[in-house]
């Protein structure tokens, strides 16, 4: 290319295979290694996102099914509505949220970053849901 004209993307369409290649600066620049990130940045951003985020985190089938097992095990002929279903997993939702705001303070006041079992199970007693 010539000196001060601007470069266009040129893109290659293969119909039979479906596939897109990129030619000229575009692939050296797709080829060239990447600048290594801080430990935890990704985290971090994944944090913001799922805190900035008011969608369901649990797949609505699984917690499906694992509520009418539990359902299943105390009564036999139970049915939900929808609603229904929806309230209890935005529910559980909110609870495991609470307790692991919990437990992570636990873990921090033990002067870690790592949440463990046990600081779970201290969050527990203080809320006095477990003896």
């Amino acid at each position: 290319m010539q000196k001060g004209t601007p470069q266009k993307l040129r893109y290659i369409a293969s119909a039979a295979t479906g596939k897109v290649a990129v030619t000229g600066k575009e692939a050296s620049l797709l080829n060239r290694a990447r600048k290594p990130v801080r430990r935890g940045i990704a985290a971090l951003r994944e944090i913001r996102k799922f805190q900035a985020s008011t969608d369901l985190l649990i797949r609505k089938m699984p917690f499906q099914r694992l509520v009418r097992e539990i359902a299943n095990k105390m009564r036999l002929d139970v049915r939900f509505q929808s609603q229904a279903l929806e309230a209890l997993q935005e529910a559980a939702e909110a609870f495991l949220t609470g307790l692991f705001e919990d437990t992570n303070l636990c873990a921090i006041h033990a002067k870690r970053v790592t949440i463990t079992p046990r600081d779970m199970l201290l969050a527990r007693r203080i809320r006095g849901e477990r003896p």
